[in-house]
């Protein structure tokens, strides 16, 4: 909710987005091995003209800077590949060669970029690797700029939240990513034009090299290829396993994900764990009591970086309100006994942020980020019994269309709240309808045209996003493949990790009323796992302690991931029931990669009633 409106004559970003450009991308398309384009800037040329009236001003002007694409330098030194992925890579150069921070999402767009720092800096080899937290676009692209015989520094915690975050849940965080980013929207002014944070995903090979020197502590010095690096820990920000870091000898601050041109995501519409708002601003405010004063420039793994001691300070600190504010309202309106829809419509941000380009939610929202403070005090439940055990979304809009009078009736009024201006309203109706009937093609039609135009309305890059792709597929779009995020991830897993990844595919029901125990001795690892079936959960754990095995697999590593992927048992021996291998693999459930999010999933059955039912009824 605006109360004021930024300066439109202030052009201090674009000039800060410009500055210290040394050369573009050209042509702005990068390519895999067999052709495929995996990344286009050039696809953005149209946010040059004139904003249109299907989209936000101030979102168009947001997305004019994210597209800005090249290579730039920062100070002496460190430089930046900006506009090739959703994220920025930097290069900071050492003694004997260069220290690349955050390579990206994927292999290709991390080596092109490599590629333009050399044609413009020398040949000079990759020295070391930053990542600054465990999201894939930080890491992804690793595999295209070393093979890992460098340095790698992370923040502690790194690899269980890199692979928790892409493994457990990937695949419906992939299925909602294409929501979030419009990856698959046809880029144009009706269409994708950015999400706020980068312009979109590139879609190229995505790697995972582990580290092997950790980050543990705040004050925590080290020195890679000449480069002294003081590091700050800031976990449970941005991302659970995160780190901002200054270069004294170069007075330069990177700040990670922490503070960019815009308010972030406390919780992504794509899925994730929540954030904390609280000790978000404060790991902010420590960043400027540590670092500020020492530095002429603070940058970043998104957007442009800021120059001047006392710029940055400002920028920080804004940054700094921005959280502490959302979270200390939102507390003090839950103490008032509001729920998060409610707190999401009253809170109102401060002018000296408001008027502030980097404080709009380009990419987070106030209204998105206050429903997440909600949830991470309060959960899902607002207290009120009528919401305790409500229908599921089929059940819950059948009942509501029939009271209704039917699915046209309800078409009908929603069209009429459509043609008030209340879309939001609009298209709750429509979205009833739709779970009601979904074949009913006059629902599905206005419903469409209802997110489209409060896509075309919205301020929020991923808002219009969702919007745009919602309407896209209830007009009939096939739904798109999908990056496989854990596919590249799978050679980095624990061997605990791969369990739990199997775990989590167990048909429980299914697995019922089998129960047996495999050890699985690992003679590259010199270790051995149990896994223990039982009441259709699969538990397991290392250096089993009691009891005997219904089965023992003497293998390697790669060998289990040979047999998670169906490619076959490879030089493993077994001891015992061999039949219980085919018995574990046939009780995993396939993830769905294509499941229906704007219209009811069409695998969807009924469930085992809950057992209060029993003396609750309808």
């Amino acid at each position: 909710m605006t109360t004021v409106e930024p300066d439109l004559n202030d052009t201090t970003d674009f000039d800060n987005a410009d500055r210290g450009l040394v050369a573009r991308l050209e042509p702005g398309q990068i390519r895999n091995a067999e052709g495929r384009v995996v990344w286009d800037a050039d696809a953005y040329a149209f946010l040059e003209e004139p904003c249109p009236d299907t989209a936000d001003p101030s979102l168009w002007r947001q997305s004019r800077l994210c597209a800005r694409q090249g290579l730039y330098e920062v100070t002496d030194g460190i430089y930046q590949i900006r506009g090739f992925d959703l994220s920025n890579m930097t290069l900071v150069e050492g003694e004997t060669g260069v220290i690349v921070i955050d390579p990206l999402v994927s292999a290709e767009p991390a080596k092109a970029g490599l590629d333009l720092y050399r044609r413009h800096r020398g040949e000079r080899p990759v020295t070391g690797v930053i990542y600054t937290h465990s999201h894939i676009d930080h890491f992804g692209g690793v595999g295209g700029i070393t093979d890992g015989n460098v340095p790698i520094l992370a923040p502690a915690g790194f690899m269980e939240h890199a692979v928790s975050e892409n493994v457990y849940a990937g695949t419906a965080m992939a299925r909602r990513g294409i929501f979030h980013t419009g990856a698959y929207l046809p880029k144009g002014p009706d269409g994708q034009i950015g999400d706020g944070l980068g312009q979109s995903n590139s879609e190229g090979t995505v790697t995972l090299l582990a580290p092997n020197r950790d980050i543990t502590h705040t004050g925590q010095e080290e020195v890679v290829d000449g480069v002294r690096i003081v590091f700050q820990m800031t976990p449970g920000t941005e991302a659970p396993s995160e780190m901002n870091f200054h270069f004294p000898d170069r007075r330069a601050l990177c700040m990670a994900e922490n503070a960019t041109h815009n308010l972030h995501n406390l919780l992504t519409l794509r899925g994730a764990v929540v954030r904390d708002a609280r000790i978000w601003a404060r790991y902010l405010n420590e960043a400027i009591e540590l670092f500020a004063a020492d530095s002429d420039v603070v940058f970043a793994s998104h957007h442009w970086p800021t120059w001047g001691t006392r710029e940055l300070t400002t920028f920080l600190s804004q940054q700094r309100d921005l959280y502490a504010y959302l979270h200390e309202q939102t507390l003090r309106m839950i103490n008032r006994g509001m729920v998060g829809s409610e707190i999401a419509e009253e809170i109102l941000l401060p002018p000296g942020l408001e008027r502030e380009w980097h404080t709009h939610g380009y990419y987070g929202s106030v209204s998105h980020n206050v429903k997440a403070i909600y949830q991470r005090y309060m959960g899902w439940f607002d207290g009120n019994p009528a919401h305790l055990w409500e229908h599921p979304p089929v059940a819950e809009a059948e009942r509501y269309v029939d009271c209704m009078g039917g699915v046209d009736a309800v078409v009908a009024k929603a069209e009429r709240y459509r043609d008030d201006g209340d879309l939001r309203f609009a298209a709750t109706l429509l979205n009833h309808a739709i779970y009601a009937r979904p074949d009913h093609t006059d629902a599905k039609t206005a419903l469409a045209g209802v997110y489209e135009r409060l896509g075309f309305g919205a301020e929020c890059g991923t808002w219009r996003n969702f919007y745009l792709q919602g309407a896209r597929e209830l007009r009939g779009a096939p739904k798109p493949e999908q990056l496989d995020l854990g596919a590249g991830m799978a050679d980095a897993l624990t061997v605990e990790q791969l369990f739990d990844s199997i775990a989590i595919r167990i048909d429980g029901p299914r697995a019922w009323e089998h129960a047996f125990a495999i050890d699985w001795v690992f003679t590259d690892l010199d270790t051995t796992y149990r896994t223990e079936l039982s009441n259709g959960a699969l538990i397991n754990w290392e250096s089993p302690r009691s009891g005997t095995p219904d089965l023992t697999v003497t293998l390697t590593r790669p060998e289990l991931l040979s047999l998670m992927t169906g490619k076959g048992s490879g030089g493993s021996r077994t001891e015992g029931d061999a039949s219980l291998l085919t018995t574990l693999f046939g009780l995993l459930e396939a993830p769905d990669p294509k499941f229906d999010i704007v219209t009811p999933r069409k695998a969807a059955v009924s469930a085992p009633r809950p057992r209060q039912e029993a003396t609750g009824g309808d």
